[in-house]
């Protein structure tokens, strides 16, 4: 016999696990609903020192109460901020485990916290003074839920239910980082996406084929995935649906991601054939300089040459190797700027969460510094060129842009904190920004087949850019991906990034 162990996630009880425990004991399921201290019918029982290790200690208390079976047969749930007690538990008890279900939400590691996640922005601010404004977070009302995830196919009734019984959530709950030994690594898990919360596994695909480390481990054969149709609470949404994807993860069903054993895509070849330049390194930058001709003027031998600034994206680890200024595709842009007669110019910034866009336009602001005073480079004529989850920093230089910025180009960019990101500074929304853009011109790369929430915010920022009148040029790729350069070597390709060095350029004056 299976028992399933279910933690619910923030301001919910076992309650929310009524109508889905009942479909499990019908199939002949053990079912164990967790109410964690504080919430539900124990809200009365929270303090100010009631944390992650509470909650942690209570599914411990649970597990420990199921009958010890061989094998063990238990499969332990978590739900949104649910997941951290789950594994703060499953790790301290992996003998216990037989698989882990994340129920829409992450995959936290060791560190992290719980808050690094939330999505409500009233919420982080309350979260970044340690609790000090209040030891706890009031539940939601009825309008807010969807702050905290989608309320896709929830009926009024539910809705309603959601919010009646929803309890305070102690603040020390989503500060105090998670805490684990590695053994819950090795225990099988099993990811339940809820489309309409902007999950799905073709996302989950397109990571894991980008070739990242910090995504290979969701293409372990022990991993498995589901989707469902439904927003971020399909317990009380698809309550049937949700029971049979338990039971079919129970018995290690469910959709493999198959690693491509290839050549990650962003160690593949540039999709031009560029020639080789030297290239300086100082610090976190890589200089890559224009032959100047015989025949130019003084001021063009003194090096008085625009300067266009490439900026990766992101979030990458800390310990990513070769680093991107290393990766064919920023080699071969800089190498390309060069051959044309201006500086290419890389750089590695320190984006690795979530939380550092703050950090990482600190890094491309010194660098932007350090390029400005090379005697080579003309201080008053500088492009940024942002790529991918970098280009949330856009909006740092749309909101007031300086005088030597001459143009902002943005290929294949996120420019919207997606669903599952989790805290995002609001100060990095190009969108919100872009009325402060002026007569800034922007260069921005839209692919055809980009992932689909990506695009929204592609489309969201040209719509709020023709509102202002801000200029943007789009140069369209139709049938290449995100990161294009790298994996779709077609002629359209070329041209495109032709093109786009081409209008950057000119509004350089070079």
């Amino acid at each position: 016999m299976t028992a399933f162990v279910l933690v619910a996630g923030c301001f919910t009880g076992d309650w929310i696990w009524q109508d889905v425990a009942e479909r499990l004991r019908e199939s002949g399921a053990e079912v164990h609903p967790v109410t964690l201290t504080g919430m539900g019918d124990r809200r009365d029982e929270a303090v100010p020192g009631t944390d992650l290790e509470t909650h942690i200690e209570d599914v411990v208390r649970v597990i420990d109460g199921v009958d010890a079976q061989d094998p063990p047969e238990v499969v332990i749930v978590g739900h949104d901020y649910g997941i951290h007690p789950v594994l703060g538990a499953a790790d301290r008890r992996p003998e216990r485990i037989t698989r882990v279900v994340h129920l829409d939400t992450g995959m936290p590691r060791d560190g992290d916290t719980a808050g690094q996640l939330v999505p409500d922005e009233e919420v982080r601010r309350q979260l970044s003074d340690d609790g000090r404004s209040s030891w706890r977070i009031p539940a939601p009302s009825s309008e807010q839920w969807q702050r905290w995830g989608s309320t896709d196919g929830l009926t009024d009734e539910a809705l309603a239910r959601l919010t009646r019984h929803a309890a305070p959530q102690p603040t020390g709950t989503l500060t105090r980082p998670l805490r684990l030994s590695g053994a819950v690594t090795a225990l099988p898990a099993t990811g339940v996406l809820c489309t309409g919360n902007g999950l799905n596994i073709a996302l989950i695909e397109d990571l894991v084929a980008g070739g990242l480390p910090q995504f290979q481990h969701l293409a372990k054969p022990e991993t498995s995935f589901f989707e469902l149709a439904t927003g971020h609470w399909p317990m009380l949404s698809c309550p049937e649906e949700l029971a049979e994807v338990l039971l079919r993860a129970a018995e290690g069903e469910g959709h493999r991601i198959t690693p491509t054993g290839a050549v990650p895509p962003y160690l593949r070849p540039f999709v031009l054939d560029v020639p080789e330049r030297p290239r300086e390194r100082v610090g976190r930058i890589d200089l890559y300089l224009p032959d100047v001709p015989a025949e130019a003027s003084e001021a063009a031998s003194d090096g008085h040459r625009p300067a266009v600034v490439f900026v990766h994206g992101g979030p990458l680890p800390a310990d990513v190797r070769p680093t991107p200024r290393d990766w064919p595709a920023f080699v071969g842009y800089g190498r390309y700027a060069a051959s044309l007669g201006v500086v290419g110019v890389t750089v590695d910034h320190r984006l690795h969460g979530f939380d550092d866009y703050g950090r990482a336009a600190a890094d491309i602001t010194e660098a932007v510094e350090r390029v400005r005073a090379d005697p080579r480079v003309d201080p008053e004529r500088i492009a940024l060129w942002f790529f991918s989850g970098a280009g949330l920093l856009l909006a740092h230089w749309l909101a007031g842009p300086p005088s030597w910025l001459r143009c902002a180009a943005a290929t294949y960019p996120i420019l919207a904190p997606l669903s599952s990101w989790g805290a995002v500074d609001p100060r990095f929304r190009p969108a919100d920004a872009v009325n402060g853009a002026g007569r800034l011109p922007v260069v921005l790369t839209r692919v055809g087949l980009e992932n689909a929430e990506v695009a929204a915010t592609v489309e969201d920022f040209l719509a709020a850019a023709k509102e202002c009148g801000t200029g943007v040029e789009v140069i369209d790729v139709p049938d290449a991906h995100h990161g294009f350069e790298s994996i779709d070597h077609a002629e359209q390709s070329r041209q495109a990034v032709a093109q786009a060095m081409r209008a950057v350029l000119a509004h350089l004056g070079s």
